[in-house]
């Protein structure tokens, strides 16, 4: 009888932490979700360790790093602030870290890591003082719904480019077909076609099926998969490990200060834009549009940006890719303390990671990016210079390939808009102040 009894009492201990049943979900579709946000944001222990990697960063050690700040800042997200997000070394900023910071500029990899950390500093004071949350009251609801349909666009064209269906063109227009031929792309079309068809039937875990499916089939028939071990044991205390390598006297010199506030501008919308999007895709706002424990995930990721400084990895950022999760029926915090353990695991695992080719999650991040356009039928078109804001903010998102520049544009078509339709009467002083500071971000050259 004892041992009859011990299930249900874990698994009301783990309903009850997490508020599963309370918002509508349950332990499977949890477990689910949370293997399908690992699965859709795995490549980046590759990318993250790759572009690193051309700026002499040792590609081991950030390998290990990139594990360490998505376990920290998953782990933090699920078990404190109980929301399905994930969170990781952010690309975009990764890609600044890169190119601008270190190849650009010429800053030594231990102050580039005391910036990060001074950045994640300066980030969490400004969410645990309120200011995050401020902007996200002071978010007019068109541009809020325009960022996730902005998000939604960013997704289709991240994933497209992947696997090269959607590529640069030389010239003419910035982008063109690929090689519709290509086994990625015609795997890609295949799979999306199955994710929308499982997702209608209702099949549990359709997303993560139809993932598991197509890397399955990359191991079978296609020769650039392949299986390349199980194990790998890290190393964290070689001469080439970069954690506790930062300079934070470093980051303090004059020079290095603009950069950090360059970083935090673009953490605090870029960031906060993508949690929003993500949150009101797994309908977890509340009455005022409001993100359901959003102090705690504001202040998240802004602490998992300062600890990617001291283990030696880019700012860190909620995935854009939690919203595959949050399609497959994540609500709670165990979809994302699940991904950290993962993460984790994938330290020892790295092989492994191998396995999930471009194409495998390509079509959840694609799925995920027609479900996120579904935005457009909460624009209030009653108020048609929100809504246009709105959409002002979604089409530049994914024309500059920036989040921030579509945020700043909403604002600016806002506001001028109010002004010159004899509306200025409606518009708020915090909105005002955010389209200034923004402006001023931009104008001033800081913009990244």
């Amino acid at each position: 009888m004892k041992s009859d009894q011990a299930v249900p009492l874990s698994r009301s201990t783990l309903d009850r932490y997490f508020s599963i049943s309370a918002r509508g979900s349950s332990v499977k579709q949890e477990v689910i979700a949370g293997f399908t946000t690992f699965l859709a944001m795995v490549y980046s222990v590759i990318v993250v360790p790759n572009m690193l990697g051309v700026a002499g960063f040792d590609t081991g050690a950030v390998f290990v790093a990139t594990c360490l700040i998505a376990a920290f800042g998953s782990l933090l997200m699920g078990l404190w602030a109980n929301l399905p997000m994930a969170i990781g070394c952010a690309i975009s900023l990764t890609a600044f870290t890169a190119f601008s910071m270190v190849l650009g500029q010429g800053i030594s990899i231990p102050v580039t890591l005391g910036a990060i950390f001074m950045m994640g500093v300066v980030f969490t004071l400004v969410s645990v003082t309120g200011i995050r949350q401020w902007i996200l009251t002071n978010l007019p609801k068109g541009i809020a719904h325009g960022t996730g349909i902005g998000i939604g666009l960013f997704l289709l064209l991240i994933a497209t480019n992947s696997v090269h269906l959607i590529v640069a063109n030389d010239a003419g227009l910035p982008v063109k077909l690929g090689d519709i031929h290509s086994l990625p792309v015609l795997a890609t079309i295949v799979g999306l076609a199955a994710t929308i068809g499982l997702e209608r039937r209702g099949v549990p875990g359709g997303i993560l099926l139809v993932i598991i499916a197509l890397s399955v089939f990359g191991l079978i028939f296609d020769p650039s998969v392949t299986y390349q071990g199980f194990f790998a044991f890290p190393d964290f205390f070689s001469d080439t490990s970069l954690i506790g390598q930062l300079d934070i006297m470093g980051a303090l010199n004059p020079v290095i200060l603009p950069i950090v506030l360059a970083l935090v501008m673009t953490a605090i919308f870029d960031a906060t834009g993508t949690i929003r999007a993500v949150a009101g895709q797994a309908e977890l706002l509340d009455k005022d549009d409001n993100i359901v424990g959003g102090g705690k995930a504001l202040t998240s990721d802004s602490v998992s940006s300062a600890f990617a400084g001291v283990v030696g990895g880019a700012p860190a950022a909620v995935y854009i890719e939690s919203a595959a999760g949050t399609a497959a029926g994540g609500k709670t915090g165990l979809t994302a303390t699940l991904v950290g353990v993962m993460f984790l695991l994938m330290m020892f695992l790295a092989p492994l990671s191998y396995l999930v080719p471009a194409y495998a999650t390509a079509p959840a991040l694609m799925y995920v990016g027609l479900l996120m356009l579904s935005n457009v039928t909460k624009l209030n078109f009653d108020d048609k210079v929100d809504a246009m804001s709105g959409l002002t903010c979604a089409v530049f998102i994914i024309l500059s390939c920036n989040i921030v520049t579509g945020i700043m544009l909403g604002f600016v078509t806002l506001v001028v808009g109010r002004i010159f339709s004899g509306e200025w009467r409606a518009i708020k002083p915090g909105v005002l102040a955010i389209t200034l500071g923004l402006v001023v971000f931009y104008l001033g050259g800081w913009a990244i």
